[in-house]
């Protein structure tokens, strides 16, 4: 009988899902705003009614339930604590509150940007590499390290938070509580922030085309719009962030020693117009007996990568490393 498992990728903005055959890989997909301003009963009762639904449609076999979610995830792989974006979220055991709907199956929680890592290990750009950071820009900022095939969760299952690192400790707090850390400047809703004020100095600018006149409907999704149609201010935008983000992976290079970094999520879109810039910044803050090898990639499976990774952990279990 076919085997299958349920991917879940909790996202601050939208929450997305997918039934994933073993081998086959997603088969069927949903998302539903996250709500997450709504506070943690009805994020979780929204979870709990889109794991039924993908059950109840299932042509074989479902085998567990996997979780990508923010914030910090106990060692025992159960419970989210803190998560940024999620007001209201102190400490939420999942595995508890879907027990009713997964009934005996396995249910396996796990920060979102190591579930990233893993389905970009197993399915996308990390195949090729046994050591990689993975860095993730969407709502939030996200990390995670790959080392020697195998997820790094350090001492309490937290290592990895990439967003969380200042590259300026006077600078803006960040929804983590960290002055100046890079989520401050490329996380989804600080960029579009500072976007706003930059596209001040460019009334001409394609983007007030495309988000009216205010700017209400600006996203990084518009500005990578104009700047596919050659917008200076837009392409400058993504290069500001971009030079900011290779300021921290450099940190996490010259700590880690680890030389190549897969970049995803949903801003990560953007491709170039930030990877270009954050390539040139890369080399600069790195030692130069730690640059060859540099490389940042990014991950090309988009949303896909984290609902994959998911079921994995389902797949190979409770220790899923890569490789297994």
């Amino acid at each position: 009988m076919s085997e299958f498992a349920v991917g879940i990728d909790l996202g601050g903005t939208n929450l997305k899902a997918a039934l994933v055959h073993r081998d086959d890989g997603v088969v069927s997909s949903v998302q539903h705003p996250t709500e997450a301003a709504t506070g943690p009963d009805r994020v979780v009762a929204r979870i709990v009614e889109t794991v039924e639904e993908l059950i109840k449609e299932a042509p074989g076999s479902v085998v567990g339930v996997g979780i990508g979610s923010p914030g910090a995830i106990n060692w025992e792989r159960t419970t989210v604590s803190n998560p940024p974006n999620f007001p209201g979220w102190e400490h939420v055991n999942l595995r508890d509150e879907l027990s009713e709907v997964a009934g005996e199956r396995p249910v396996i929680v796990e920060n979102d940007a190591n579930v990233a890592a893993l389905g970009s290990a197993y399915h996308g750009a990390g195949q090729p590499h046994d050591s990689f950071i993975m860095a993730t820009l969407g709502t939030g900022v996200g990390g995670a390290i790959i080392y020697q095939n195998r997820m790094f969760r350090g001492s309490t299952g937290a290592a990895g938070e990439i967003g969380h690192m200042t590259i300026d400790y006077e600078g803006p707090v960040a929804n983590s509580g960290v002055a100046g850390a890079i989520e401050a400047y490329a996380g989804q809703n600080f960029l579009t922030r500072h976007a706003r004020y930059h596209l001040i100095n460019y009334p001409d600018s394609k983007v007030y085309d495309l988000a009216g006149e205010d700017l209400g409907d600006l996203s990084p999704k518009v500005l990578f719009d104009a700047a596919e149609a050659g917008d200076t201010a837009a392409r400058d935008i993504f290069a500001w962030v971009g030079h900011k983000l290779g300021c921290v992976l450099g940190s996490a290079v010259n700590l880690l020693d680890i030389r190549v970094i897969v970049v995803g999520g949903g801003v990560s879109a953007a491709g170039d117009y930030i990877l270009d810039s954050a390539r040139e910044a890369l080399r600069r803050y790195v030692a130069t007996a730690l640059r060859e090898g540099l490389r940042i990639e990014r991950e090309e499976m988009g949303n896909e990568v984290g609902l994959l990774g998911a079921a994995q952990m389902i797949f190979a279990g409770d220790d899923a490393h890569v490789g297994d």
